[in-house]
């Protein structure tokens, strides 16, 4: 099969968050299985085409995407005239939601059997902060799919309270390989890894509790990753006077990532919504114990014995929660009964089912086509 993936986010940019990684890591074993795999991405600094393991990125857009706003209006204008060159040699296009209204309606426009790979749906959110209706767009979007893809159930419900008639395969996250051949140690510093955006990913609350308890326990704070909000931070911690217990590591990938999971006594997710939480997983897997806020997709992938949740968004509470958690006696066989959980998420047997939910998806759509289909299978016989 012919994929045309609209992945929106390169997972070698600085800064790429968890979703670029789910759409390598499914896309290189698709192409294992004899799959044909095309990603369109945004461009940025030192952007490239290139093929990936078997993977083919493209990154489209207007000039070289130095910014945030001139990386996503160059997708969005380029994105239907780059589908438009290639749909002729393509049997199914893959839409990946992305910010900050989630979906253009492939469906509308591509021309192709089109499925969507849901890794991000919080527009109302986004419509709040920026003060514009981009939640309408992402209902009109979401109301044009036939199938979607969803990392975690609880994405599932909400885009069928948004399409009661949409049929949602729920396919999640796997665990990076490389995690398992950590040698998994109860460390000193409390941990937090992923991009640096304040309202998304909590990051004032993580300061808030942090600056209520850094004198009770021995460890640090220790914050990986960049992103739009960094400057923020670093001025927050400033100006909380945690400079001496907070201490800032940049971005992290491969084999300083997983020594960075192995080494943490405890990671802490504080954010506000997620879609899956692929840090909190891999986490687990790297025997971390993880805390973080009662919340849709979270409460799935932090089961009881292997971290904690905390009422969402009471940072007393979760301030006291890292307190007991550090000191807890029995710590080392709550990391082992997380890395036993993580186990089950695996990227071969993720692949499996979404190659599976794109040939349900090929015979299903093109059926809506038919002349446009029969035409092309005969030209390619």
């Amino acid at each position: 099969m012919r994929v045309l993936h609209l992945g929106f986010e390169d997972p070698r940019m600085p800064g790429a968050g968890g979703g670029s990684v789910r759409t390598h890591e499914i896309n290189r074993r698709l192409v294992a299985r004899g799959f044909h795999v095309t990603v369109l991405t945004t461009r940025y600094p030192g952007w490239q085409e290139r093929v990936q393991d078997g993977v083919h990125y493209v990154p489209i857009g207007l000039g070289r995407g130095t910014s945030r706003l001139s990386r996503l209006a160059g997708y969005v204008i380029r994105l239907p005239f780059e589908v438009r060159k290639r749909r002729s040699t393509v049997d199914l296009v893959v839409e990946d939601f992305f910010a900050p209204f989630s979906t253009m309606a492939a469906p509308l426009w591509t021309k192709c059997p089109t499925i969507g790979v849901v890794q991000w749906l919080h527009a109302a959110e986004k419509a709040r902060q920026y003060k514009l209706p981009l939640h309408w767009i992402e209902r009109m979007g979401v109301r044009k799919h036939r199938r979607l893809i969803a990392v975690s159930e609880g994405i599932c419900q909400r885009l069928k309270e948004l399409n009661p008639a949409i049929h949602v395969d729920v396919i999640g996250n796997g665990v990076d390989p490389g995690i398992w051949a950590t040698n998994p140690h109860l460390g000193q510093d409390v941990l937090f890894i992923g991009r640096l955006e304040v309202g998304h990913k909590g990051l004032d609350l993580l300061l808030e509790a942090w600056a209520q308890i850094h004198g009770r326990i021995a460890g640090k704070l220790l914050i990986a990753g960049t992103g739009p909000d960094e400057e923020r931070v670093r001025a927050s911690i400033r100006n909380a006077g945690l400079s001496e217990s907070v201490r800032m590591l940049g971005w992290l990938a491969g084999e300083e990532k997983f020594q960075a999971l192995s080494d943490a006594r405890l990671l802490v997710v504080p954010s506000r919504h997620e879609t899956f939480g692929l840090v909190a997983i891999d986490a687990l897997a790297g025997g971390t114990p993880v805390i973080a806020f009662d919340i849709p997709c979270l409460r799935e992938i932090v089961p009881d014995g292997a971290g904690w949740l905390v009422d969402a968004f009471d940072v007393n509470e979760f301030a006291d929660q890292i307190v007991r958690s550090y000191v807890q006696d029995d710590l080392d066989q709550v990391a082992a009964c997380g890395r036993e959980f993580a186990a089950a998420y695996d990227w071969d047997a993720l692949a499996k089912l979404q190659a599976k939910a794109y040939e349900t998806a090929f015979v299903e759509l093109r059926k809506s086509r038919p002349l446009q289909w029969r035409a092309r299978l005969f030209e390619r016989a």
